[in-house]
């Protein structure tokens, strides 16, 4: 896996102070994407135990509510089985904290994967200009949905996240 940045005391994310994994590489390329430098999945560094330590140094923190995967897209075949195992230790290691991820993939696709055993939000739906709202909190598109994941295993239909 490789990424472009790690974002600390981000409030834009997700609840609360976070500190946000930009992994490389999308293959959704929407239109007016935000982060199309993001998008080579060859792009960016390579994800090593130092920036591993990174992150882990802001999870430790009391005040950072959790991390957020973003991108490109978490999810690329480049990125799930890498993002997958990050997301299970971080919670094991850090069980209080919430861990989000951003996906151009949809709900009914991403249910079926290990990693939404460890996530406590996840932001599905490709970016769609034409559905932009800059008053829409944590996404970009109306057509975007803010999931509970938890919630919305256990009831077996989605349910939306929503502000503590």
């Amino acid at each position: 896996m490789r990424y472009h940045n790690i974002t600390k005391d981000d409030m834009l994310n997700g609840d609360g102070l976070r500190v946000v994994l930009w992994v490389s590489g999308c293959s959704h390329c929407c239109r007016d994407c935000q982060n199309p430098q993001t998008w080579d999945p060859n792009g960016g560094i390579p994800f090593d135990e130092s920036a591993k330590q990174e992150l882990f140094l802001q999870l430790e923190k009391p005040y950072v509510s959790g991390i957020t995967f973003s991108g490109g897209d978490p999810l690329h075949v480049n990125n799930i089985t890498e993002v997958t195992e990050l997301a299970k230790e971080i919670r094991s290691k850090f069980p209080d904290k919430t861990i989000w991820l951003y996906t151009g993939g949809l709900w009914e696709f991403v249910k079926l994967e290990e990693i939404v055993n460890y996530l406590d939000v996840l932001v599905d739906g490709e970016f769609e200009s034409d559905r932009k709202d800059t008053s829409l909190k944590w996404k970009g598109s109306a057509n975007q949905r803010v999931i509970d994941v938890k919630k919305s295993l256990d009831a077996g239909k989605i349910v939306l996240h929503t502000a503590d």
